[in-house]
């Protein structure tokens, strides 16, 4: 039987070699023609399993036989395979076993293909690391698909597979998703697991997941990554339903929706991305919902400079464990510039910042669930500007001169007695400031495709729920799915 692969979703595909419509080795060869049809011009899938031969393909499972791509990232390691986390410094590592995340991922049935590229240690919301190169947008390759798990959303975008692994420490799931026109939800912290080899990752800001082009994938896949993983510091309260049937069940009451589109830490926000949020208002408001303009009870600049700084002090120790990998010190030549200087902001964040910080994440939550008990969802944009183009953002003149003076002279506590650091928070968060919020809360977030840009790129609008509610987040996507501002239509890559 012939078959249009790209017309499923992965619940599709699955139902078909279920009942026999098609083999699970058809929809794997559909896979991989799709890969190596766009790969060469998006430089998405920077490590093909296949490439070695048939990969696995397992008879059982919800996702039984269903092609899927993971991240190149830690927390998403497969026995035996490198996972360089997108630097030069861990081109010749291998995983000595699987993380307890891809654990629950095979146990799906899912077929992994291979590796999707990342920004450098995943800091970036782009994805242009220097070792792999950059990966492109497909709905206009001069554009970013966002990061950090850009080659994640760039390869489910143009149709290589319809899920692929993802992950979010400040927005790396949503930014991504909105800007390729996919569903990215990031779920409650301690949702989905972490282990085996740490109990919290990004002090538990950062939580795995996957990009889907569908609700009930995301759906079903949450379903079966949440359980209660005894090691971890984080478990999100438990949740006895199926998120699966969440996404086709009505949500049968009226909900009371709080939004803004002012930046929370007073930088500019593009027209287009407060028409997004406005046009879903006014949708939201025609299906019978209760809309209020409010901004959330907290201190954004505080937010964004206690993320920061937990971003500093994670660099720096990330640094310091690739020594441990290498059995050497390291040096300037080994990671890109921005990424040696951010380590060096950390070696200079002294402990008490660091706890300072974590408390300021500890007040946000407490205020967000006070801000909850009125409203039940917050809505802002997804990002704060459209795609950048590639190079964009790369430091140019002065400042890729200072970057470099600064991490080869070790200047990180100069910096910050200068007081260079509010500017240095300013310039990494401006373009995407709306989703750090839910991170350090922990609670669960989605970009949802609502809007086109007047230059055919795609614009997400980000909800965000009390902890614990996501099966309100996939109701009320699962609605949205239906309505006419959803973008169902595949990039081309023609431009």
């Amino acid at each position: 039987m012939s078959f249009h692969y790209k017309d499923y979703d992965g619940l599709g595909l699955a139902q078909l070699i279920k009942d026999k419509q098609v083999t699970p080795e058809e929809v794997v060869q559909a896979a991989i023609l799709e890969i190596e049809k766009h790969n060469s011009k998006l430089n998405a899938v920077i490590n093909k399993f296949y490439e070695q031969g048939m990969p696995p393909i397992s008879q059982t499972g919800v996702f039984a036989g269903v092609p899927i791509l993971l991240k190149d990232h830690i927390q998403q390691e497969v026995s035996g395979e490198t996972v360089t986390s997108g630097s030069r410094a861990l081109q010749n590592y291998r995983s000595a076993k699987d993380s307890t995340f891809v654990q629950r991922i095979k146990s799906t049935g899912s077929t992994i293909l291979g590796q999707t590229n990342i920004p450098e240690f995943a800091l970036m919301g782009i994805t242009e690391p220097k070792f792999h190169g950059p990966t492109r947008n497909p709905w206009n390759i001069n554009h970013t698909p966002g990061g950090s798990s850009g080659g994640s959303a760039a390869a489910v975008s143009v149709g290589m597979v319809p899920i692929a692994g993802a992950n979010d420490g400040g927005g790396s799931i949503r930014i991504p998703a909105a800007y390729c026109g996919l569903f990215g939800l990031k779920p409650t912290r301690g949702r989905t697991p972490v282990g085996p080899t740490m109990g919290r990752n990004w002090q538990g800001a950062s939580v795995d997941h996957v990009l889907t082009r569908t609700v009930r994938d995301s759906a079903a896949m949450l379903d079966e990554l949440s359980f209660v993983e005894r090691g971890a510091a984080y478990h999100a309260p438990p949740y006895s339903g199926s998120y699966l049937k969440a996404a086709t069940q009505p949500l049968g009451k009226t909900l009371t929706i709080a939004f803004s589109t002012q930046s929370p830490i007073g930088t500019e926000v593009h027209p287009e991305c407060k028409e997004a949020v406005l046009q879903t208002m006014k949708l939201l408001e025609k299906m019978g919902h209760q809309i209020v303009e409010k901004e959330a009870p907290v201190d954004g600049a505080k937010i964004a400079k206690s993320y920061m700084n937990m971003y500093f002090g994670e660099v720096a120790a990330n640094l310091r464990a690739l020594e441990n990998v290498n059995g050497r010190s390291l040096t300037f030549n080994d990671v890109e510039p921005t990424t040696w200087l951010l380590g060096l902001l950390g070696r200079a964040t002294t402990a008490e910042e660091f706890v300072l910080s974590l408390q300021e994440w500890d007040k946000a939550s407490f205020q967000m669930d006070e801000f909850h008990l009125n409203y039940d969802l917050y809505v802002t944009p997804s990002t704060a500007f459209p795609p950048s183009r590639i190079g964009e953002l790369e430091p140019a003149g002065f400042e890729k001169f200072m970057i470099d003076l600064v991490g080869k002279l070790g200047w990180g506590g100069v910096l910050k007695k200068a007081g260079m650091i509010d500017q240095i928070v300013e310039n990494s968060l401006k373009r995407t400031p709306f989703t750090q919020l839910a991170n350090l809360t922990g609670q669960p977030a989605m970009s949802v495709p609502l809007h086109m840009t007047k230059d055919g790129l795609p614009l997400g609008v980000q909800f965000i729920a009390p902890k614990g509610d996501e099966d309100l987040l996939i109701q009320l996507a699962g609605e949205l799915e239906q309505s006419e501002l959803w973008l169902s239509a595949r990039p081309t890559q023609t431009s």
